[in-house]
């Protein structure tokens, strides 16, 4: 149902913008998603490393009613599709507003709403910085079509051991040709997935991978 879905509302750019909307290209639509924050990019971009994540719509519909005798309309944020069929719709919200009045009633609203239609309902926040890091330089290796299925076929295999990344790299110079090749054939297998390691902490040469 959602496969012909675009955005409620047009994204803008335009001088002493007090917010900073974008597009970024999503790996998991193949095509670009808009947000309108910072804030919103940090947790679309986390939306698009979650390898259950099969759907991703920003601004996807308007909520309009009334509340308890008040009227409302809202806009969410994100609506996400799983490899499950589940839904879920999520709300960006800083975390220092989240207490303000006018901010939580709406939020609980929309909750109300969107859980009645058996949607999960997500407010997010300020991600853990360590961890948006790390995505942040993964995501320059979610492109698929920039590497060779027959060498990310080859490292998959020829990684299946826990190993540092250090170790990886040289492991995957044969198979990719050179050593720069081999950490990005490296770095995008932890991107899809295929490979892991803990993103709370800063990567190094050090850091232990290990196949999924």
């Amino acid at each position: 149902m959602f496969d012909t879905a675009v955005p409620w509302r047009v994204f803008r750019w335009y001088r002493k913008q007090r917010h900073f909307s974008g597009s970024y290209w999503s790996a998991t639509m193949e095509a670009p998603v808009g947000y309108e924050s910072r804030l919103e990019y940090a947790n679309l971009l986390l939306a698009d490393f979650d390898p259950r994540v099969e759907w991703i719509l920003s601004q996807p519909f308007l909520l309009e009613g009334i509340d308890r005798g008040t009227p409302r309309k809202h806009i969410p944020d994100y609506l996400i599709a799983h490899a499950d069929h589940s839904v879920c719709v999520v709300d960006v919200k800083p975390a220092d507003k989240l207490h303000l009045p006018r901010v939580r009633d709406s939020l609980e609203w929309s909750r109300r709403v969107i859980e009645a239609q058996g949607w999960e309902y997500r407010v997010q926040s300020e991600p853990d910085s360590t961890l948006l890091v790390n995505v942040q330089f993964l995501a320059g290796y979610r492109r698929r079509f920039q590497f060779v299925a027959v060498e990310v076929a080859a490292a998959v295999e020829e990684l299946r051991a826990p190993m540092t990344f250090g170790e990886a790299v040289r492991a995957a110079t044969p198979i990719a040709g050179d050593p720069r090749a081999a950490r990005s054939l490296v770095l995008h297998l932890l991107w899809t997935r295929q490979l892991r390691t803990n993103l709370t902490q800063p990567m190094s040469t050090t850091s232990l991978l290990e196949p999924i």
